[in-house]
């Protein structure tokens, strides 16, 4: 059986694996490919049994060690093809690797069908994926956005389990005094991060289309804390009536 596994999520780095220990994919690169290697033999994965790296956006945290672990374990890349072009011009990608546009129906590698779906980032052109195990089930990953366009709402529907942005806490944002508030407002954008408040919005009706299993992503270790995060997107579900443990479980990852 297939699972989702977030390796490294946030600023310093993004990763997540989506498999079993036979093989499976990884969205994203974004630590070095020695980092990335010893995460997935500590959960019994060796990195040759990666079948493909889907990338979201060109952002450093999100490909840093893209170009080694896929020549050093002959790994095809996937991306949209504003993405595409944008790690051609900074140099990510080389003759040593396979790289293509995600094709309309998605892509199958190890077993499992990875579909793009559009998000809204300040970058060339942004992608959450979707996952379809063998066995039907269905993973999601949307980070990196600052708003959940429709195609991301409907992508996400039906999913059993969902990775989510729960980037920042906007009272902590606007107080913090080391940002600018052109960045400020960059983050606050439709192209920027998603909030706590929207990320927990969106949660209650996931779980009515399906879902059971939350991951709250891309947490900032600036304006963000775990427990924030956490008990924003509880309160959410306790308001729509729903039960830890019973009706959803609900893992914050550690930025």
């Amino acid at each position: 059986m297939a699972k989702l596994v977030p390796l490294f999520s946030g600023s310093g780095g993004n990763s997540a694996y989506i498999g079993g220990a036979s093989g499976g994919v990884l969205i994203d690169a974004g630590v070095s490919a020695k980092r990335l290697a010893c995460a997935l033999a500590d959960i019994g994965v060796d990195p040759g049994r990666v079948g493909a790296v889907f990338v979201t956006h060109e952002h450093g945290d999100h490909i840093k060690g893209l170009r080694v672990f896929c020549e050093r374990h002959r790994v095809p890349v996937f991306a949209s093809p504003g993405t595409l072009r944008a790690l051609e011009g900074m140099g990510a990608l080389t003759g040593k690797m396979r790289a293509e546009p995600m094709p309309p129906g998605g892509v199958e590698a190890n077993g499992i069908l990875v579909r793009a779906f559009a998000t809204s980032h300040n970058t060339a052109e942004p992608c959450g994926y979707t996952c379809e195990a063998g066995a039907g089930e269905r993973y999601a990953i949307a980070t990196d956005t600052g708003i959940l366009t429709d195609e991301a709402r409907q992508a996400l529907r039906g999913c059993d389990t969902v990775m989510l942005e729960s980037n920042h806490e906007v009272s902590m944002l606007l107080a913090w005094p080391h940002y600018s508030d052109f960045l400020k407002r960059r983050i606050l954008s439709d192209q920027g991060h998603l909030s706590n408040a929207v990320c927990a919005d969106f949660l209650p009706g996931l779980l009515r289309t399906g879902a059971a299993r939350f991951y709250l992503a891309h947490l900032s270790t600036k304006t963000n804390t775990p427990e924030l995060a956490y008990a924003c997107a509880k309160s959410a579900f306790d308001a729509a009536g729903a039960r830890e443990g019973i009706d959803y479980e609900l893992r914050v990852c550690a930025p």
